[in-house]
Formats: C-alpha cells, structure tokens, sequence
C-alpha cells in the first residue's frame, strides 16, 4: 500500500495548492498508475476520506502540534492527515503499519528532518486513546464531529430546524448511493432488470419513483453492459424529483435552460417518451456534447442540444410549454459527493443568488401562457433557494405556484420543497415550480 499513500499524499498537496476537482484528479491519476485494483480502491478510500474530513483532522493536528497546521509542509501535514485519518476512520489498517508507513513518507520529502516530529504527534494520539478534540460550544463542536465548517454549521442551524440540521450533517459524510434512471422509451424495466441480473449486479427498485434504481457494486456504472446499450443513466433520486416536478408531455416543446450533462433532459425525453422537442443549453461547447453523447447512447432522439446563455434574452428562442432552471449553485446538498465543496470561502458564493435570479427572470420569458417553469440548486441555502424564489414572485406577477403534483407523495400540495439527504438517502436540493397565468 505504500505507492497508494505516496500517490494520495501528492494528490492532496496538488489540491491544497491548485483547488482541482477530487474527482478529476483522482480519475486520471489512477488511470495513469500502475497500482494493483485493490491499491486502486486503497487509494481512493484514503483520498476522499482525508477530503471529507479535513477538518477534523486539522484540529488535531491543532491540538497535538505546537506548529499550526497551515504553517506545515504541505506534504508533511498531508501525510499527517493520511496517518490519521488511517488511525481513526480504517480498521483494517493496524496502528503501527499507519505511523510507520507515514514515517517513511515524511523521510521521503523535502523535510527528511520532520520524520521524528510527526512520530511523535502520532504516537501521541495512539496514547491519548484517539480522542477528537472537545470545544465549548455547539457549533465548534460540532464543527469537529462532522468535519463541517463552523461557517457552514451556523449557516444551517440559522436557516433550517435543529432535527433537520443534525441529519444534514450526519448525511454529509460516507458514500453516496448510486442511483440510475432505467430508460423505458427502447426496452421495459423488467429487460433492464434482467440484464443487471446476468451481469451479477445487485440493486435495489426504489418506489418512491418509477423507474428507478440503487445499484450496489464497487466498479464504475459506465463498464456495465446496461450502461452501454443506453439502458439507463446515472442520476440521483432527487434530480429525478426535479425532471417529474416538470410533468413535462408527450410532444410537448421544453427547454433545459442549464443541462449539461444531460440527466434530467434524459429523464424528461423518457418522460415524454421521446416524442416533442426539449431543447437543451449550457453555456460550453464541451458541455454540450457530453449532452448530444448521453442522448445518442440512449437513442433519445427529441433533444436538440446547443449552446445559449441562460442569463441573455435570445430572440431565436421558441415558447416552450415547459421550461426548466436548474441553475449554478454552491452544491452544499452534494458534500457527500464533492466534499471539497464544504472548505470553500463562504464569499464565493455571495453573487450566485443574483446570477440565479437573471437566469430564472430571463427563462420566464419563454414559457407559454398556462405553461410551468421549474427552478431548481442542488444546494441547502436559503439565500439561492426560497429568496430567489421570493423575489422572481415579487417582480414577475404574470406567475405563480403551483402544486408540485403527484410524485411527491405527502408533498404534492407544496409549491416548493427542500430535499435533506436523510428523506431518501439522495442529495440535497431545492424544487420551486410555477404556472403562467399571462
């Protein structure tokens, strides 16, 4: 395993110092490697594990060290966040096998000198019996519980009740299922079903939508031959509430105002059974072909993808009968997915509301008289969420809500809905839906 710790160690520098995107980076450093399979899933377990809870071991390191974390090494406080993060989260790797493998690393840097200091820290921490640092308030607290921002634990608990807060953290850590979308427009669930079952891949049939599964299985979804013949795709159970909150028809003209990479366009072509015309933007022309690629291997043929941006008025832009705005967001509902995401300065994210609302009040002006809009982050914040929504009703009075209907089972009388991870074991998202009525 000690390749795998060395690759992860430089993974980990390279995003301290460039901000990259975890998955990216890992992808293609694997792919590039010559470690075995099961150093492959060593490595990416440590990786994301060390990503997810950073902050926790940094107040450790805090604790522990007379040196401030930030003031280290990169590579030597990365290698003292792998030993770690080994110690506390993986059992199958012994005590000693994490300090001494560490070691080896630190003598292997720029810093040789540092091998006896972090040594020292580690062995500390084995003797104190691994106990996470205890703080005076609840926020702090559980800032370090759930390796979670105090920035972003505050924000939470100030917008959201404490029941739904505790699960929002709790559900913010681990792995994320993988849910996919079976295509129904070529073949019938039950033939995709079938050929999981030859495949030997386990699933769960999810009823709280049709059409829906939870794949158990530690290989990627795109080696799967359902995959391949365009069975099905990759999308989580609440971006699928998003596409059915539209009850987008058969032949039915929609626009996707913000759809790369194309899940919830695919999903409302099945939707529609591929007849109509939905029309599917992204400001990219990269993006756009990954659109054009998933339509094609699923032999969806009513989507027309191109680029076009969301917040510029186009004159060449057909009324639709439904349009839908899943717009940027900060992604604070998919920290289990991009934990990255939660280290993030907070100002990043101040001027997202205002290019949400330009997106969402420029798409009001395609949809038909009697047509809906949807809007639609996959964030947990108030301020992308309900006060854009508050401010497009304020401003826009030929609209409003309107039911989300009947796939939200106990919730199909709200006009909104906030999505926590817990509901469904999915991502975190926010659905608002609208009717022109002039």
């Amino acid at each position: 395993m000690k390749n795998a710790r060395k690759l992860v160690v430089k993974l980990l520098t390279r995003m301290d110092v460039n901000n990259s995107y975890s998955n990216l980076l890992l992808s293609d450093a694997l792919d590039k490697s010559e470690l075995s399979n099961q150093d492959k899933k060593f490595a990416s377990a440590l990786f994301y594990g060390v990503i997810e809870r950073k902050y926790t071991l940094d107040q450790i390191i805090r604790k522990l060290s007379a040196i401030k974390s930030h003031k280290l090494n990169p590579e030597v406080r990365n290698i003292i966040r792998i030993a770690l993060y080994q110690l506390l989260y993986m059992d199958a790797v012994p005590d000693n096998a994490a300090v001494d493998e560490s070691v080896k690393l630190v003598k292997q840097t720029r810093n040789p000198t540092c091998s006896g200091y972090v040594n020292a820290i580690l062995r500390e921490f084995i003797r104190s019996g691994k106990k996470l640092p205890v703080k005076n308030c609840r926020t702090e607290q559980l800032a370090v519980d759930y390796s979670c921002p105090p920035w972003l634990v505050s924000k939470w608990f100030s917008e959201y009740k404490d029941n739904i807060c505790y699960d929002m953290l709790r559900s913010s850590l681990g792995k994320a299922p993988i849910s996919v979308r079976v295509n129904t427009v070529h073949a019938t669930f039950n033939d995709t079903l079938k050929m999981l079952d030859d495949e030997g891949i386990r699933y769960d049939i999810i009823k709280v939508l049709p059409d829906c599964l939870n794949l158990h299985m530690s290989g990627s979804v795109e080696n799967t031959n359902a995959y391949r013949s365009g069975r099905l795709h990759v999308q989580d159970i609440s971006s699928q509430f998003c596409a059915a909150a539209l009850e987008a028809k058969e032949n039915d003209i929609v626009l996707d105002m913000c759809a790369a990479p194309g899940g919830k366009t695919f999903t409302i072509a099945e939707h529609m059974k591929d007849k109509g015309t939905i029309y599917a933007f992204d400001l990219h022309e990269n993006r756009v072909k990954l659109i054009k690629d998933g339509a094609k291997r699923l032999g969806l043929k009513c989507i027309k993808a191109r680029t076009n941006d969301g917040k510029e008025y186009s004159t060449d832009m057909p009324k639709a009968d439904r349009v839908l705005c899943d717009v940027p967001c900060s992604g604070l509902g998919v920290i289990r997915r991009k934990p990255e995401i939660k280290y993030k300065d907070p100002a990043d994210f101040e001027r997202l509301p205002e290019i949400q609302y330009k997106i969402l009040d420029n798409s009001a002006s395609y949809v038909k008289r009697n047509g809906i809009l949807v809007y639609s982050t996959c964030t947990l914040s108030r301020a992308e969420n309900d006060e854009v929504v508050d401010k497009f009703l304020q401003f826009h009075p030929e609209y409003v809500s309107c039911k989300l209907g009947e796939f939200f089972g106990y919730d199909k009388n709200k006009t909104r809905v906030t999505i926590t991870p817990g509901v469904f074991n999915s991502d975190g998202f926010f659905i608002a839906k609208f009717r022109r009525i002039r």
